[in-house]
């Protein structure tokens, strides 16, 4: 068997198989610099400006890829290698796979190595826009106050030495500086994070950490860059070897990094940029002028959605949360709580049909191909739940809605935390940073049954609701005397 290897020197013989870039890669300028190439990057907004250069033929919106750490410098190898270009492998519900070769990222600077050259792209009058996925611990925030953290030895250098930056903020503010002193106009900072509000994070970081660096500069930044929020959605699952074997065998192709996505692909972003953005609205890209009810229906439904499936899911013993979504009383639970507790939190949203929304998110769950694991799912509960779920219930307190559905989920959690063992008595997978206050404080349940709930900065003020406690009580009462989810999900669900 002859492999190819994956360049643009061989996209000729791999055109007669597989879906290829057909645009000129090397006539494509770099309006997009965009930092942190990672999976999801490349699934999603990767994909979008390749199809704007293949469908629609806008050749000023190419990216180039910046990596900021040096966990990046294997990426780094691997796309110098590959000219950039990469395999999308769309895992279909039925089964199916269809597979294609992106080309939008059309350079890759490893900045660690080559500092000036990262700065020099973004300040190029060709760069328009400079887009993150830095994920959160890249914004550099308290998690606590939502401050910058000024205590970061990396923050520290960059103060003392504008020109020898280490972090995405350094770098930012040594590009824009010599735009505003070449006269060029700014570029918008387009963040793609899966953070609430992501473009006010961006902006309150970088001007925290300008006003520090350079007063003068401050100043500019405020006025001249844009920051739009923005909601990115598209499952983009950890590439295996599986993967790049699947590649070999069928297609006879070498990629050492394919990615490997779902169908779904969603993007809605504020209309709010400093020097011009490209088209998308061509390719299903909802502009609007606010993102806030967008960012509440993704979380409270697809984010929170996972977590009522995975923290019951892995106590049963799945592992997969397309496992869960087989399990009909653990989807039909799932379901009962997006209909009777977020859905009449929501509200009308510009747009989207919240059934057509919903009946996609089970589907999505469902896709048997990608098989999203528990453990993942789970992780870092501790941050996720106070953002995607406990808002529900809270947001249901004041209102007099419905709460069982989310409370039996903390209640859960609880016995998740404290016990660590599926029902069949097999060590369940914790990934949290907060993993053993979390378990010392759920063991407390014998001696006190609220003991779980006193985290204050993950349940705020819940333990002193009256009506919440009813519903709480009963239900840890039920799981720890019995930790059967289908039986205990079941009754939930009769109980209306």
């Amino acid at each position: 068997m002859n492999i190819i290897q994956l360049n643009q020197q061989n996209l000729g013989s791999l055109a007669a198989q597989l879906d290829c870039p057909t645009y000129e890669r090397n006539a494509i300028k770099s309006g997009i610099v965009h930092i942190g190439v990672g999976g999801f990057h490349r699934s999603h907004q990767a994909y979008y400006i390749h199809q704007l250069l293949r469908d629609i033929q806008h050749s000023d919106w190419g990216i180039c890829g910046v990596g900021l750490r040096e966990g990046d410098r294997n990426m780094a190898t691997i796309l110098k290698k590959q000219d950039c270009l990469y395999t999308l492998i769309t895992q279909h519900p039925d089964g199916k796979d269809t597979c294609e070769i992106i080309g939008s990222i059309v350079d890759y600077i490893f900045a660690i190595e080559t500092p000036a050259l990262a700065i020099d792209r973004m300040a190029h009058p060709d760069t328009k826009i400079v887009s993150l996925t830095i994920t959160e611990g890249g914004y550099n925030f308290n998690p606590t106050t939502g401050d910058f953290n000024f205590d970061n030895p990396d923050i520290q250098w960059e103060l003392q030495h504008p020109n020898e930056p280490k972090t995405v903020f350094g770098f930012l503010t040594a590009a824009l500086k010599k735009r505003r002193d070449q006269g060029l106009p700014a570029f918008t900072i387009l963040s793609c994070d899966n953070i609430q509000h992501n473009g006010e994070v961006a902006r309150k970081m970088l001007l925290s950490f300008a006003k520090q660096q350079d007063p003068s500069l401050y100043n500019w930044i405020k006025k001249e860059v844009r920051f739009p929020n923005s909601m990115v959605d598209r499952i983009t699952p950890v590439t295996t070897k599986s993967s790049i074997e699947f590649l070999k065998n069928n297609y006879q192709l070498k990629d050492d990094w394919p990615i490997v996505c779902e169908p779904y692909l969603q993007w809605v972003i504020e209309d709010d940029f400093s020097n011009g953005r490209p088209p998308l609205e061509r390719l299903g890209v909802q502009f609007v002028p606010d993102v806030t009810p967008y960012e509440k229906m993704k979380i409270r439904l697809l984010n929170a959605g996972h977590s009522v499936l995975g923290i019951p899911g892995a106590i049963h013993g799945h592992t997969t949360i397309n496992a869960c979504m087989e399990d009909n009383i653990l989807a039909s639970f799932m379901r009962a709580f997006m209909d009777k507790e977020v859905t009449p939190r929501l509200g009308k949203i510009e747009g989207i049909d919240l059934t057509t929304y919903k009946n996609s998110l089970e589907e999505r769950f469902a896709n048997p191909n990608i098989k999203d694991g528990v453990s993942r799912i789970c992780s870092e509960s501790s941050a996720k739940l106070p953002k995607f779920l406990i808002p529900t219930i809270q947001e249901n307190l004041v209102a007099g809605g419905s709460i069982k559905y989310g409370t039996f989920i903390l209640a859960a959690w609880a016995y998740y935390s404290d016990k660590g063992v599926d029902i069949n008595n097999s060590p369940i997978e914790i990934i949290d940073a907060r993993k053993e206050e979390l378990h010392q404080r759920a063991k407390q349940y014998e001696h006190d049954q609220l003991s779980f709930l006193k985290i204050a900065d993950i349940f705020g003020s819940l333990a002193e609701n009256e009506r919440f406690i009813k519903y709480y009580s009963k239900m840890i009462e039920a799981i720890y005397k019995e930790p059967n989810i289908h039986k205990l999900m079941t009754l939930i669900n009769r109980d209306d």
